[in-house]
């Protein structure tokens, strides 16, 4: 009877396993055209709704489910899932939000402690978000993703440079289920006419 429960059990935790879903594109949200100067700078426009409490949901502490792209701009297939955690605060008197990401198993990493920090700032005067993060193996603050939420979907763009191709980077915030928001990452080597999404995360609050 023993054995017969144990079985039963090991059989129970492979069917949760096996029915998380699959951290993928939601393709009936399609990546807002992106629009250029004359000098190529990027020009961005908050939405009618945008507000410096558009990133409160994210107060507390968190555990991350992640699916990452082994390999960018090379036209890869596999992929790697890993776990983490993060903790988010408001700062700057409320009109700003910072967290900071642990983990020891981000990939080419693991076993060793990786961490991450974001400060999200807002322009009162423009209405947009500027989102900056920097990673503890590079201490380089990334440049920052501009952008806003419009219906509960957030998206934010910044120029970069990624293995010497210029690239376009894309952060989509899916907060439609605030408990559960779900973060991806896409690059763009033509200026947002096709997107290759390479990273995505979903959180669960601790409480």
């Amino acid at each position: 009877m023993k054995g017969i429960l144990t079985l039963l059990l090991a059989i129970s935790g492979t069917v949760v396993l096996a029915q998380r879903p699959v951290l993928t594109t939601d393709t009936s949200i399609a990546i807002p055209p992106v629009k250029f100067d004359t000098n190529g700078a990027l020009q961005i426009t908050a939405s009618a709704g945008s507000s410096q409490r558009d990133f409160d949901f994210l107060v507390g502490k968190w555990k991350m489910h992640h699916r990452r792209l082994n390999k960018r701009l090379v036209n890869c297939h596999d992929w790697t899932e890993f776990n983490s955690e993060d903790e988010n605060e408001l700062v700057l008197s409320g009109t700003a939000n910072m967290d900071t990401y642990h983990t020891t198993e981000m990939p080419g990493l693991e076993g060793k402690l990786f961490e991450g920090l974001t400060l999200r700032l807002f322009d009162p005067k423009t209405r947009l978000w500027s989102l900056y993060w920097v990673a503890s193996n590079r201490g380089v603050l990334d440049p920052p993703m501009v952008g806003s939420f419009e219906n509960n979907m957030g998206h934010f763009f910044a120029k970069d440079v990624y293995n010497g191709k210029n690239v376009l980077v894309v952060f989509r915030w899916d907060i439609r289920d605030k408990e559960h928001p779900v973060w991806s990452q896409a690059f763009s080597t033509d200026n947002g006419k096709t997107w290759e999404w390479n990273w995505y995360n979903v959180s669960e609050r601790i409480k």
